[in-house]
């Protein structure tokens, strides 16, 4: 950590962290989808909360950060989901063919 303050790189870790919660969170949105439907929302709104806490409790500002990124980027995912829903329903995402979706009642 001293080395990060030293030569100012906290800020490039924090950019490149971000960029990496970021990438990862895509295909957990998707694959979440995919086998646990929307209902796996919860787990998103869950995990953000604890890291949240966890955030504000850490007095270090590089993990509190990361920890911030992290609970941020699942609120975001909660949204995401959703719309993932709406993008296997338009045909841009496959589908499971083992699971019911909304629009199966309208058929």
């Amino acid at each position: 950590m001293d080395f990060l303050a030293q030569y100012n790189l906290t800020g490039i870790v924090i950019g490149i962290c971000t960029f990496l919660v970021i990438g990862i969170f895509h295909p957990l949105v998707i694959k979440g989808e995919y086998y646990f439907g929307t209902k796996c929302w919860w787990w998103f709104l869950v995990s953000g909360i604890i890291l949240a806490v966890l955030a504000v409790t850490i007095h270090d500002v590089l993990w509190s950060s990361l920890l911030s990124v992290t609970a941020f980027s699942c609120f975001w995912s909660i949204l995401e989901i959703f719309e993932q829903q709406e993008r296997v329903h338009k045909g841009w995402f496959p589908r499971n063919p083992k699971r019911k979706y909304p629009w199966d009642k309208e058929q």
